[in-house]
């Protein structure tokens, strides 16, 4: 497999994920954070890392937003318990 192809696999996997916690808003991070080890805030810092290590500058909220596909405010309004 050459390296592209594995970038585009590794990007539609992750938007994949992206996708199945958008349709599980019922699991909250606490949830993820025990039984994974990880939750959306930490898919939103590993984000934001990877996308200063390519020299591109974006806020922990817009990686945040992009993670949760709407601003965290409104994410904990409507979903958090």
């Amino acid at each position: 497999m050459n390296e592209q192809t594995k970038i585009e696999i590794e990007a539609a996997a992750f938007r994949r994920l992206l996708s199945h916690l958008d349709d599980r808003k019922d699991v909250q991070n606490i949830d993820l954070m025990n039984l994974a080890g990880f939750c959306r805030n930490c898919l939103s810092k590993w984000y934001l890392a990877a996308a200063e290590d390519k020299g591109i500058e974006i806020d922990y909220e817009a990686a945040r937003s992009h993670v949760y596909g709407m601003s965290y405010a409104e994410w904990k309004e409507k979903y958090q318990i």
